[in-house]
């Protein structure tokens, strides 16, 4: 039934010209026009797009909303619209809510709350939120998971694994691109949405990166409270950020709120390695000291120190207008093919980049920045690495904010200073004894098992040869150990004896 209404949507809203437009189905695209010869598609194809995602459901919305990142994937015009796409999905019954509590308590809910909302104060694609009190008085936020979504997020994961199979076999750029793995991320994150048990722990981490922060206040976790369903945290008080009329009323400076956004961003990704990526002006409260507050933390990015250090370089590089820096760092990491010119390559950024320099925020777009580079990256073969999208689509959003708050805002002298500074930690001398300090308890547990690890690989490799030379060389060495103990047996027994007739 839902492959049917799934179907039915796409030829509703004409997006077989999407699926149908390969050549190598031709007649069946000839085929499906012959049969809806009564069709009227007035709308461009983007706006069509969208709204079939948002009659699809919460799920096609999310990924439509982590698709309209992919500016190397799809036309700028869908990318544009589907940004557009936001969680507008209605609140369930406040029945359901307290069924799925109970359900999670083992007893009625105003045996576990002093006080409890029946009214959801905000509703998205998989869950909901309650204000509540506790028996002790501290105010909280409850987050109930929608009634019957894990089934309906695994059909359609399904039905969208299928898509990402024929963009991979009909599309020149399917393989490049990846579509299985961006599809495989999605899953994964969203995966961690449908357990709220591991939300509240992405809350915990991200409160524990910035405890004490003059930046960024995270809620704390009511522990004995939460189950995969049901989410219970500190109930924040604050202002949308999306209100800026107020926040000016407030006497918030938005320069320094402007500044401290893009401080926060890359404090969570070169330093954690672990960042909110779902920062939209919905997921944020600004607090009446004017710091930070952050909601929401079901999608959380991760990097390794490997992506670290590369995104650390090509910024750096970027902010210095070194172009062969990032160039280089792109034929190092393997993200190009080895045989790249990196003179060519170099020319092709130089030409992106050169024009965004020394101008105002609000003189840049960096989906058209984003775009251009994309079309680099197919130029020279450059793989998407998928582990980024969430980053991509966390930069995107910091654009906006920025926007909002300060158009003037200099995004390259503000961040320059942090990454310098980042930098000389990780590869300065600095880092050099941060990484030894890191690693020595590590080095002095593995060391003196090396001869025994190296003798086991040999072994196991089935290299009889090599095996038995070193037990030879082990029996010998053993024997030689056996001479010399008896050698200094009886220079022992010598010495005692000369000393014995000294002492006559």
């Amino acid at each position: 039934m839902r492959l049917l209404r799934i179907l039915s949507v796409v030829l509703r809203f004409g997006l077989d010209e999407f699926i149908l437009g390969h050549e190598r189905v031709r007649a069946l695209r000839i085929l499906v026009r012959f049969m809806l010869f009564w069709r009227r598609l007035g709308r461009p194809r983007g706006e069509r797009l969208r709204t079939a995602l948002e009659t699809l459901g919460p799920i096609f919305v999310k990924f439509g909303q982590v698709l309209s990142t992919r500016r190397d994937l799809i036309p700028a015009d869908i990318a544009d619209e589907l940004a557009k796409l936001q969680d507008r999905v209605p609140p369930f019954s406040s029945e359901q809510a307290f069924r799925i509590l109970e359900r999670a308590y083992a007893r009625p809910v105003h045996e576990v709350f002093r006080r409890f909302e029946p009214v959801a104060v905000a509703s998205a694609s998989v869950a909901q939120v309650h204000l509540a009190e506790l028996p002790d008085g501290r105010e909280v936020a409850v987050k109930v998971l929608r009634p019957g979504i894990h089934k309906v997020i695994v059909e359609d994961i399904k039905l969208l694994n299928v898509a990402a199979g024929l963009v991979e076999r009909l599309w020149a750029d399917g393989k490049r691109l990846k579509p299985r793995e961006v599809v495989g991320e999605f899953e994964r994150h969203l995966g961690d949405e449908l357990d709220l048990l591991r939300e509240a722990a992405n809350a915990s981490q991200l409160r524990r990166n910035f405890q004490d922060s003059p930046l960024l206040l995270v809620p704390d976790i009511c522990w004995d409270y939460c189950s995969p369903e049901v989410m219970v945290m500190q109930r924040m008080h604050g202002t949308p950020i999306s209100q800026i009329a107020q926040l000016r009323q407030q006497g918030i400076d938005l320069k320094k709120l402007s500044r401290a956004g893009v401080e926060i961003f890359f404090t969570q990704v070169f330093r954690d390695g672990f960042f909110h990526a779902d920062m939209h002006p919905g997921n944020i409260l600004v607090a009446g000291d004017g710091r930070y507050v952050a909601l929401d933390f079901g999608i959380m990015g991760t990097l390794t120190g490997i992506d670290k250090n590369y995104l650390a370089q090509n910024f750096l590089a970027f902010f210095r207008r070194d172009y062969r820096g990032v160039a280089e760092a792109h034929v190092d990491a393997g993200w190009v093919p080895a045989d790249t010119r990196v003179e060519e390559f170099e020319s092709a950024i130089r030409a992106v980049c050169e024009p965004i320099f020394d101008r105002p925020l609000k003189e840049i777009s960096f989906g058209k920045l984003l775009l251009r580079l994309f079309q680099t990256a197919r130029r020279f073969n450059v793989e998407v690495q998928p582990q980024l999208v969430l980053l991509q689509k966390t930069l995107l959003n910091i654009e906006g904010l920025g926007r909002e708050l300060d158009p003037d805002l200099d995004l390259w002298k503000t961040a320059k200073p942090y990454l310098e500074r980042w930098m000389s930690e990780q590869i300065g001398w600095r880092g050099l004894v941060g990484n030894l300090r890191k690693e020595a308890p590590q080095w002095a547990t593995l060391l003196p098992q090396i001869p025994r690890l190296l003798h086991q690989a040999l072994a196991e490799r089935g290299s009889d040869r090599i095996a038995a030379a070193i037990e030879a060389l082990i029996a010998a060495q053993r024997r030689e150990n056996r001479l010399l103990a008896l050698i200094a047996s009886l220079l022992a027994a010598v010495a005692v004896a000369i000393v014995a007739v000294l002492l006559r």
